[in-house]
């Protein structure tokens, strides 16, 4: 194990933890808004806000899918220290990181059962940046409208209209993060 992987995570968890749950929460409950996060250092190429997903999210029971540039050594030696969880294939993964294009196709991720639709992956997307501005977001959690420059809209479509089943995604860029729940209609450009 690389001695940098013994660094990087919460120094004082359970506030930084519950904090950062809060903001991840709300970015979800309130999609489209961006929300700032700290208190990881995860190894290159993941974000603070993806280290800060994994931290508070991920344990030794929730199997992680590392996509493109996100597995390396440094990272895979990080998420076994910190998380404990299990590097696993795209189609087992509950949580999967990297950057929309690694990620691609996203139908290989789980999107739960029609008795389970909770057995769906997360999907951590590596953005260079997020701003309220490109596609149109309604549905729930929204008051009227709100804009998010999303990678691209068809998969948020068609995922949406898998409800109840689908993925869920949070997007991270740097220390900021933002929520893309299945319930969230995705207008087009």
């Amino acid at each position: 194990m690389i001695a940098d992987a013994l660094t990087g995570g919460f120094t004082d968890a359970p506030l930084q933890s519950a904090r950062a749950f809060r903001e991840i929460l709300e970015a979800l409950a309130r999609p489209g808004t961006i929300r700032q996060v700290s208190g990881a250092r995860p190894p290159p190429p993941l974000s603070t806000a993806a280290g800060v997903v994994l931290l508070v999210l991920a344990d030794p029971t929730t199997g992680v899918h590392l996509a493109g540039a996100a597995d390396r050594p440094a990272v895979r030696d990080w998420i076994a220290f910190h998380l404990g969880a299990p590097l696993v294939r795209a189609e087992q993964a509950d949580f999967a990181v990297g950057t929309w294009t690694a990620l691609h196709p996203v139908t290989r991720f789980r999107i739960g059962r029609p008795d389970y639709p909770d057995r769906s992956a997360t999907l951590i997307v590596e953005c260079d940046r997020l701003v309220n501005h490109g596609p149109a977001l309604t549905g729930p959690g929204i008051e009227t409208a709100t804009w998010l420059n999303l990678p691209e809209t068809a998969a948020f479509r068609a995922n949406h209209g898998l409800f109840p089943l689908g993925f869920d995604t949070v997007f991270t860029a740097g220390d900021r993060l933002s929520g893309l729940p299945r319930t969230t209609r995705v207008e087009k450009i």
